[in-house]
Parts: C-alpha cells; structure tokens; sequence
C-alpha cells in the first residue's frame, strides 16, 4: 500500500505547477501518509500526504540562466527549466539589432549573437501566476546580462 501511495504521489505532483508554491521538480521526502478516509458511495480512499519538495517559484529581481527558443522581431523566449520568458525587444539592449533575413532569425551586436539555442542570462523584472503556470518577463539591459560563453 505505501509504496502504491508513494509511486501515484510522483506521477500525480512531480512536474506540476502549483501557483503558491511553484512548480514542483521532485519530491525528495515523504514525511506522513495519514490515516486516509474512504469516500462514501465511490470506495475509493483519500489520503493527506505531507512531503518535501524540490521547487522552482521565479520571483522579481532573480538573475538565471536560460536557452533562447523562438527569436522574432518583437523579442525572444528563453526556457529556464520548466519556466518560459519573455525578453522584449525594448528590455534588449540598443546595440543589439534585430535581423530578419538572417537564417535562424537573430538579434546581433559587435560581439554578441542571439539566436536558437543560444545561452543567456537574464534577469527577471515581473512575474505573473495562474493556477497551474507562471509567466516571467526577463531583461538583459543591465550589465553581466546577455549571452553566456
């Protein structure tokens, strides 16, 4: 039984997002099952389960690493982890020229190239959570930000 209880607690709340809490990358301990209560008229069991997680809960001003997935002309999208944000062009900076004759299409400086699959540093500047996702919105204006080697 407690190995049935702890194999549904993994596939039911690892890789969720919880809005108050985040989302959950993995449950590291399971401290309590409970007793559990069968639910009248269906047979079936509830138990309340207390646990510690791993979570991943972005919040404004935290700088992370990401890797850039569409470019287009009004900014980029970066994957940090189970998190996509947003980097709009008006939060890239000035140096950086948006192109879109080049193949992949590319944000470009003197030194520096954003396109598919490039690492980043950003900084995030808001956050906005559902229920069951959280939107981000990164800069990489500031300095130490941009393209990671």
């Amino acid at each position: 039984m407690e190995t049935f209880l702890e194999n549904k607690l993994y596939s039911d709340v690892e890789g969720t997002c919880s809005g108050a809490h985040g989302y959950i990358i993995a449950v590291v301990k399971i401290i309590d099952h409970g007793a559990g209560m069968v639910l009248s008229g269906t047979g079936q069991a509830e138990f309340i389960t207390r646990y510690s997680a791993i979570v991943f809960k972005p919040f404004k001003g935290e700088v992370v690493d990401g890797i850039v997935g569409e470019v287009n002309k009004m900014g980029f999208f970066a994957e940090v982890g189970p998190l996509t944000v947003f980097v709009s062009n008006h939060l890239i900076d000035p140096e950086m020229k948006f192109d879109p004759n080049s193949n992949p299409p590319s944000y470009a400086s003197q030194d520096q190239i954003i396109e598919r699959d490039t690492h980043v540093r950003l900084k995030i500047v808001g956050t906005r959570v559902d229920a069951t996702e959280i939107f981000a919105i990164g800069t990489i204006k500031e300095d130490h930000l941009g393209v990671v080697e």
